[in-house]
């Protein structure tokens, strides 16, 4: 929690404040849980920006449960790990997102070309409890562990003024959540292995390889009953079969768009890294270059290391943008108008000059890459 920044919960305690008594807390944690005392508090609710005006629910444990769901998790991952399959690549211990690109650009190269792109609706706000209790309780019989797992699953949630019990779902933002997510689908991933089809799931994000169109209109098919029995429902409009070899019917995947034999960085994707870096690069921004550089290059560097392998990433604009943005704050700084796009500003702050700065562009990752191959 102390690495991720965790904010506070509902009562207002940060990881700070909880670290000054932290042996004392433990200690109370500890002899709750021995006794069966224990009893979580309400999550707080904020809503996040998920692109496109729209907004995701993030729940906020207390610390202290923030504790508690980190210990279960340490005890129920080796449990259902031993069961889980290799093509679910979602939080789990030694997998990634470039793990889960690499099985899904393997099996296009093998002709599995037609694919079904699914979507959960709300997924995370719909699991059934009942259903996801049934099925960690396939694993774990030891009520000491399934009674803090349906007290998380029914903890309030508090949101402004706001206060209710949900009847579903797990909150996105618990530690435990993931892993429930996961077990929950871990019947379709067996299902659709029993049947012979290709899957690739990361957490709620999943897709079908096929050889055929017919091939993917049973799978979708297949998915749809398993989706209806187990409680949950499609998002129709971002649901989809397509023979990925062809313009316009290709699919989104971990931030990629597969599509026409090449793979490229999703609009969406590269859309969320240009808003981050205004927020980085605010005219107002009192820092010196140094220090937003210094703030920037970690961000753009993650960005195309993860991306690095997309078609034309280089050619995206997202180095000409940084440096427009910077000669602006340069400007701002002189106290002078303007947005940095004027001749007289490319030459006054050319982009060597930026390099000698140590500003990280894709331009030379990209040359860089390509000549330690």
């Amino acid at each position: 929690m102390k690495g991720n920044a965790g904010a506070a919960g509902v009562d207002g305690q940060s990881v700070k404040q909880f670290e000054v008594r932290a042996e004392m807390y433990l200690k109370e944690l500890s002899i709750a849980l021995e006794r069966g005392t224990y009893r979580p508090m309400p999550v707080r609710r904020v809503e996040i920006s998920k692109g496109g005006g729209k907004l995701r629910p993030l729940g906020i444990p207390v610390v202290k449960d923030r504790i508690v769901q980190t210990a279960l998790k340490f005890v129920l991952e080796p449990i259902f790990e031993r069961e889980f399959l290799k093509m679910s690549y979602g939080f789990r211990p030694g997998l990634g997102c470039k793990d889960a690109l690499r099985e899904v650009a393997g099996w296009l190269k093998e002709g599995y070309t037609f694919v079904v792109d699914a979507d959960l609706r709300s997924y995370f706000d719909t699991i059934a409890h009942a259903r996801l209790m049934e099925r960690v309780k396939e694993q774990v019989s030891d009520g000491r562990v399934l009674e803090p797992i349906e007290a998380f699953l029914h903890q309030d949630i508090v949101k402004e003024m706001e206060r209710w019990t949900p009847v579903g779902g797990t909150p996105q933002g618990a530690v435990i959540s993931p892993l429930l997510a996961n077990i929950y689908l871990h019947a379709l991933d067996c299902q659709m292995k029993q049947k012979g089809y290709r899957m690739v799931r990361y957490a709620d994000d999943f897709v079908v390889l096929c050889r055929s169109a017919e091939q993917a209109q049973a799978a979708l098919v297949e998915v749809k009953a398993w989706v209806e029995a187990s409680g949950l429902s499609l998002n129709a409009e971002k649901t989809h079969v397509g023979d990925c070899r062809q313009e316009g019917q290709g699919f989104e995947f971990l931030g990629y768009r597969f599509e026409a034999g090449r793979h490229w960085v999703r609009p969406k994707s590269l859309k969320a890294l240009r808003e981050r870096i205004r927020v980085k690069t605010k005219r107002t921004r009192g820092d010196s270059l140094a220090k937003i550089i210094e703030d920037l290059n970690p961000m753009v560097r993650g960005w195309f290391n993860y991306f690095k392998h997309a078609h034309s990433v280089a050619q995206l604009g997202i180095d000409g943008f940084v440096r427009r943005r910077l000669r602006a704050i340069l400007r701002k700084q002189e106290k002078r108008p303007g947005m940095g796009r004027c001749l007289d500003d490319h030459l006054r702050w050319p982009n060597r000059f930026f390099a000698t700065q140590g500003l990280f562009t894709i331009t030379a990752a990209r040359v860089l890459a390509s000549q330690s191959r």
